[in-house]
């Protein structure tokens, strides 16, 4: 029995090793990381950073923006999305660098000097002058023009609508198509094609400084049809009443528009004695005398300082109509008639108007079929004129004669610092002497420019 004992005692059991063949068919577990490239050992974000990411991510239903510390509204406004509605972004971000980035990614080429170096300026002008060029009567929802008047009422201070697209008229257009085999469309009249009436729009704009508009239709191709550059009287007389209500405007431009002299009666009808107005450019229209007589009457009455009427068909009577006006005036600096026919007859007027005119400053008469006898006359004026700074008499016919007696009226003349002669049919050597006296001014005028810029502290 002890025996027994003691070989139980001493017993020694077996410690069992895996052989060779188990370890190849069944490896021991090892721990492996699979690589993943955004994993990394950066901490959980701040609760602050959380927070901006849930504001950023939720501006568009909770814009909260004022209520943020100026450090974490720099980081929600880089952050912020260029594509949310105007409704949300327009009264509440006033940042420069937020609308920088929502004009850069709009447009390809972005000047804000042409906007007062505001990017949110440029912003608003340009996102209602697109509105406004792809507007089509009784298709377009006029909310859409509605609804950002109180948004950018306060920014808008110009536009430029180069486009007014006129309404749809299908049915007509199919009729029309119908009975083209016949060739006859006289039982067909023509519809007047009225266009988008800015008069709500521009007199809730209290900061419009500059209206610049053409109606027509660009990129018509293959649709061109002589209708879609038809700026009725109605489009005019809505227009019209719409300026007059404008009184702070100070630059009117309405070029290549098909103006004509009953049109320019009823603009100059609701622009007399306008508080404001000083540069009116209607060059690029149909203005004959009766027209420019209209607006001769408005130099006497207004305010203004430039008047471009380059273009159109004034004849000598409507010149002299603009010559007697300027003779009284004390206001208008600058005249364009450029590209009219006033003749002989309309250069003498206006040159006798400025023998007495002491304000225009310059006067552009290039292609208006004048001679010699236009030059003979404005000889006088720069003998006696010591105001006028530039002539433009280019394309004219003012033959040898003429610029002799230009070249004469010029000897004493200090003022003058630019004379156009191109093909004016002007002896070379005459118009070379005279260009030299003209350099001679504009050094005298540099010098004398020069003389008084105030110097730069140190």
């Amino acid at each position: 029995m002890q025996q027994l004992m003691a070989g139980a005692r001493s017993t020694v059991f077996p410690v069992l090793y895996p052989s060779q063949a188990s370890l190849a068919a069944h490896p021991p577990y090892t721990h492996r990381i699979i690589e993943d490239p955004e994993w990394s050992l950066i901490t959980v974000p701040h609760l602050s950073e959380l927070c901006l990411q849930h504001i950023i991510h939720n501006f568009e239903k909770n814009p909260i923006l004022d209520r943020l510390l100026p450090e974490h509204q720099r980081k929600v406004l880089d952050r912020l999305s260029t594509g949310l509605p105007l409704t949300v972004t327009a009264n509440l971000i006033s940042d420069e660098d937020y609308w920088k980035r929502c004009c850069t990614e709009r447009w390809r080429v972005c000047d804000i000097s042409n906007y007062g170096d505001s990017w949110k300026r440029m912003f608003l002008e340009r996102h209602l002058e697109n509105i406004l060029k792809r507007f089509i009567p009784n298709t377009t929802d006029p909310n859409q023009v509605l609804e950002l008047i109180p948004l950018c009422k306060d920014h808008v201070r110009k536009l430029e609508v180069d486009q007014f697209l006129p309404p749809v008229q299908v049915d007509q257009k199919e009729e029309r198509d119908d009975v083209s085999d016949t060739g006859s469309y006289d039982e067909f009249d023509e519809v007047p094609v009225h266009h988008y009436d800015l008069g709500v729009l521009i007199t809730a704009l209290p900061r419009l400084e500059e209206l610049h508009l053409t109606y027509g239709v660009k990129d018509c191709g293959m649709n061109f049809e002589w209708k879609l550059f038809n700026f009725t009287y109605r489009d005019c007389s809505n227009l019209a009443v719409a300026v007059k209500m404008c009184h702070n405007l100070k630059v009117f431009k309405l070029t290549r528009s098909n103006v004509d002299d009953d049109k320019t009666k009823l603009l100059v009808r609701n622009l007399l004695d306008h508080p404001c107005l000083v540069e009116l450019n209607l060059s690029h229209n149909l203005i004959r005398d009766k027209g420019a007589q209209a607006l001769g009457h408005l130099i006497s009455r207004s305010r203004l300082e430039t008047l471009n009427l380059c273009n159109n068909q004034i004849h000598h009577l409507g010149a002299q109509a603009l010559a007697r006006a300027l003779a009284e005036n004390s206001t208008l600096t600058s005249l364009n008639l450029r590209l009219n026919c006033v003749e002989d007859e309309g250069g003498e007027a206006i040159g006798r108007a400025l023998l007495t005119n002491t304000t225009l400053k310059s006067i552009h008469l290039g292609s208006n079929n004048l001679s010699e006898p236009a030059a003979m006359l404005f000889s006088q004026v720069l003998a006696q004129n010591n105001t006028l700074m530039s002539i433009d008499f280019s394309c004219n016919h003012l033959g040898l004669d003429g610029g002799k007696q230009l070249l004469r009226g010029l000897a004493d003349n200090k003022a003058l610092i630019e004379f156009d002669l191109r093909q004016a049919e002007v002896d070379e050597e005459t118009e070379y002497l005279i260009h030299q006296m003209v350099w001679a001014n504009q050094e005298a005028s540099r010098l004398e420019s020069l003389q008084h810029i105030p110097d730069k502290p140190l």
